[in-house]
């Protein structure tokens, strides 16, 4: 019986890909901690991660005519929001350096539990070929 390689790995092959993207998007926020009127951003991994799931990339736009333009990037991204700031500065910068750490921090873990899991699916793909 054939099992599809998608199906085999379960979400954390998109869980993975999100995961990466978010920390681009909370280190690109830290890093402009100091940046007059910078507005920091964040994904909503839930909404990001069911339209993975629905085979509805949250990266690209949909095409109705061929003759349309294909584009991909954050302003494209329903899941990208800007962050609601707890104490905003006075020069307009909504970038608050605890949330953010605090943040990277959370989404560095479910990186980390998704690569060990599919380390694992691996591994076990592996002992199978081998016959163990």
């Amino acid at each position: 019986m054939a099992v599809g390689f998608d199906s085999y790995l379960g979400v954390h092959d998109d869980a993975l890909r999100l995961r990466t993207q978010r920390a681009e998007i909370l280190a690109a926020n830290l890093a402009n901690a100091d940046t007059p009127n910078y507005k920091a951003k964040d994904i909503d991994f839930q909404k990001a991660l069911k339209m993975a799931q629905s085979e509805q990339s949250p990266f690209e736009l949909k095409t109705t005519n061929f003759r349309h333009i294909h584009a991909t990037g954050e302003a494209d991204n329903p899941a990208l929001a800007y962050r609601q700031p707890t104490q905003p500065s006075l020069d307009g910068n909504t970038v608050e350096t605890h949330i953010e750490q605090a943040e990277f921090s959370r989404n560095s873990m479910g990186y980390m539990s998704s690569l060990t899991f599919l380390g694992s699916k691996f591994k076990s793909l592996l002992g199978a070929v081998k016959g163990e």
